[in-house]
């Protein structure tokens, strides 16, 4: 008996060779494309090291196309999740014309927006995820509350590990709690 079973899926990591292009459909819909490269180094039947590149058309829909087009620019470096699409049209002199594409479903940047920024390509953990700690107490600002909080253990807890990052950094101990780190 046959199987029915199938797999269309496709898994990228390269860089943006241009900025996304971000169009909507007469209906509304949201479409962005762009395209990533991905190299390959291989060594070739006389020894030598080699390497080449392949350019790779990417379209994301609705509010991932949205998102694709305000974070992402040409030299980023991200992991994109999807399916392989062929598509074929006529243009108006009459040639038929196909492409095959990846509509992604999943977008991840890996790289930072501030390495990106300063020219680098690569980023270690510490450079991109830890918050810059104070140097001395006076650059602490405490966070005042618009209005009266109830008072509950979660908020206890926060309260404390200000209180407790406060004392570190008037003590000079620069130390970072794993808790307030955005990943």
């Amino acid at each position: 008996m046959a199987s029915r079973a199938s797999l269309n899926k496709v898994l990228l990591i390269g860089n943006l060779t241009r900025d996304p292009e971000l169009r909507y459909t007469p209906s509304g819909a949201a479409v962005c494309s762009f395209s990533v490269a991905t190299n390959r180094v291989y060594t070739a039947s006389d020894g030598t090291k080699r390497e080449e590149a392949e350019f790779i058309r990417i379209v994301a829909w609705n509010k991932l196309a949205e998102l694709c087009s305000q974070l992402l620019t040409k030299g980023r470096k991200v992991y994109v999740e999807g399916r392989l699409q062929t598509r074929t049209w006529e243009t108006p002199d009459g040639v038929s014309k196909q492409t095959t594409e990846v509509v992604i479903d999943d977008m991840r940047i890996l790289d930072s927006r501030r390495n990106f920024e300063e020219g680098g390509t690569t980023a270690s953990i510490e450079e991109t995820n830890v918050p810059k700690v104070p140097e001395t107490s006076a650059e602490v600002k405490p966070a005042k509350p618009t209005k009266p909080q109830k008072t509950s253990m979660t908020s206890q807890k926060s309260q404390s590990k200000e209180k407790n990052a406060s004392d570190q950094s008037a003590s000079g101990d620069s130390k970072v709690d794993l808790d307030d780190l955005p990943f």
